[in-house]
C-alpha cells in the first residue's frame, strides 16, 4: 500500500470528525424523546471510536516519512518540551494540594488533540496544507448536509427540551448531546470553509445551522466569519466603513443572540447571566494568595469531567467552567493564561497565512464563554487549523514542489 499524505490525510480527518455522528447516539435518541442527559455520559463503546481514530492519525504520522521527519524536528521538540515541563509542574502542584491523580489528569484534556495541531503545522511546512484542507473541506460537505437534515427536522418537530426554535420545534442538536455543542461545531465548520475558495454556500449553510442552534457563542463566532469575509471582499480604502463600527456591531450581535427569538430561551439576558455571578464568586472565594493567582488552585478542578465523576463542589475550589480562560486560570494560573494569549499573538506575528487574523480571532472569541478545547469535534478542527496557520510561516521542506526529499511525489490539485 502506497502512503500519500495529500490523499490520505483529508480522508483520515474526515473519518475523525465523522465519529461525532455516532459517539452520542443514545443521548441523541433520548433527546428526541424529550429526555435530557448529561454530556460526558455517552456510551463508552461508541465514544471510544473518536479516540481510536485519533490513535490512527498519530500512527499515520510515524508511517508517513515526511510527517515523521517534520514532527521530529528540534523546534517541535523544544516547544513540546516547554509545555510538558510546565504541565508536569502543575500536576505536581495539584498532587501537593492533596487532589487525587484523576483530577489533574482531567485538566490535561485540553491537550488531547494537540497531535492535530502538530499534523497541521508539519503539513503546512511541507507546502501541502492548502491542498489537504481543500480536499478535507470537500469531504466535510457531506457531514454538513447530514447535520442540516437532522437539525431542520429537530427544529420543526423535536420536543423543546433545550428551548424553542424559531421554526417552532425544539432547538436542534444534530448528532450532539446539546444545541450548544452542535452550534459550536457548525460555526467551526464555517471557519474551515472560509479558508477554502469557492465554498461560500457552505459557509452560509454552516452559519445558518449555528444560528438555528440558538447558541450565543456559536452565533457570534459564525458572525465573526461573515464579518471577515465582508472585510476581505471590500477594497482596502473602503474597509474602514465596517471596521470603525465593529464594537457597536459586536454589542448588537450579543443582544440579538440573547433574544428569546434566536436563543429559544427566556433566561439568556446577558445582564442577568449566571456566568457573571460565577466569575465574581471565583475571584472572591477561590483566589486567596499570589500562588493561587499565578499558578492556579488545582489543575482539573474546573473540568466538566470532575463534575461528572465526583459531583458538583466535591472538592474545595471546584466549579464548572464555561470559559476557557477561567479553566486556564484555575488549572494553569495567570502564567498559563498569558502564555496561551501570547502564543495566539505570536501566531499572528510570524504566520503568513492570508486568513490568520480570522482563525486566531475565532479561537480567542470562542474561548470567552466556552471551553472549546474540551469538546469534540470542535477541538480537533480548531487544533488542525491553528497548526496549519502557524506552519504557513515556514518554507516548504521540499525544494521541488512536485517531489520531497524522500522521493515521494505528489500533484497539487484545487
Amino acid at each position: 500500500m502506497r502512503i500519500r499524505l495529500e490523499k490520505d490525510l483529508p480522508v483520515l480527518l474526515f473519518a475523525l470528525v465523522s465519529a461525532s455522528t455516532v459517539a452520542a447516539l443514545p443521548q441523541v435518541e433520548s433527546a428526541w424523546l424529550g429526555i435530557k442527559e448529561v454530556y460526558g455520559e455517552q456510551d463508552f463503546g461508541l465514544r471510544i471510536l473518536r479516540e481510536l481514530m485519533l490513535l490512527v492519525l498519530v500512527a499515520y504520522v510515524f508511517f508517513e516519512p515526511r510527517l515523521r521527519r517534520g514532527a521530529m524536528s528540534s523546534s517541535v521538540w523544544a516547544f513540546l518540551g516547554a509545555i510538558a515541563t510546565y504541565v508536569l509542574f502543575e500536576v505536581g502542584y495539584a498532587l501537593y494540594l492533596d487532589l487525587p491523580l484523576v483530577v489533574p489528569m482531567a485538566g490535561l484534556r485540553i491537550f488531547e488533540y494537540l497531535p492535530l495541531a502538530l499534523i497541521g503545522f508539519v503539513t503546512a511546512r511541507l507546502g501541502a496544507g492548502e491542498h489537504v484542507i481543500t480536499q478535507f473541506a470537500h469531504y466535510l460537505r457531506y457531514y454538513i448536509a447530514l447535520q442540516a437534515v437532522l437539525a431542520i427536522a429537530q427544529a420543526l418537530w423535536a420536543p423543546p427540551l433545550f428551548g424553542v426554535s424559531f421554526l417552532g420545534g425544539g432547538r436542534p442538536f444534530g448528532t450532539f448531546v446539546s444545541p450548544n455543542l452542535f452550534g459550536a461545531t457548525m460555526a467551526t465548520c464555517a471557519l474551515l470553509f472560509a479558508l477554502v475558495p469557492g465554498m461560500r454556500k457552505w459557509i452560509a449553510m454552516s452559519v445558518f445551522l449555528a444560528l438555528l442552534s440558538g447558541s450565543r457563542t456559536a452565533f457570534i463566532s459564525s458572525l465573526l466569519v461573515v464579518y471577515f469575509q465582508l472585510v476581505a471582499a471590500l477594497r482596502p480604502r473602503d474597509r474602514w466603513a465596517v471596521v470603525m463600527p465593529a464594537p457597536i456591531l459586536a454589542v448588537g450581535a450579543l443582544l440579538l443572540a440573547s433574544s428569546p427569538l434566536l436563543s429559544g430561551r427566556d433566561d439568556a439576558d446577558p445582564t442577568q447571566d449566571g456566568r457573571i455571578d460565577l466569575w465574581q464568586r471565583i475571584f472572591a472565594n477561590y483566589i486567596h494568595d499570589p500562588m493561587d493567582l499565578l499558578f492556579g488552585w488545582g489543575l482539573g478542578l474546573s473540568s466538566n469531567t470532575i463534575n461528572i465523576l465526583f459531583g458538583a463542589e466535591h472538592f474545595p475550589g471546584q466549579f464548572d467552567s464555561d470559559s476557557l480562560y477561567l479553566f486556564l486560570l484555575n488549572g494553569y494560573g495567570l502564567v498559563g493564561v498569558m502564555a496561551y494569549i501570547g502564543f495566539l499573538w505570536v501566531t499572528t506575528r510570524i504566520s503568513t497565512h492570508p486568513k490568520k487574523g480570522l482563525v486566531i480571532m475565532f479561537i480567542f472569541v470562542a474561548g470567552l464563554t466556552f471551553n472549546m478545547w474540551e469538546y469534540f469535534p470542535q477541538n480537533a478542527l480548531l487544533m488542525f487549523m491553528w497548526g496549519m496557520v502557524l506552519g504557513t510561516h515556514f518554507k516548504a521542506i521540499a525544494e521541488n514542489p512536485m517531489h520531497d526529499a524522500s522521493g515521494v511525489s505528489y500533484q497539487r490539485s484545487y
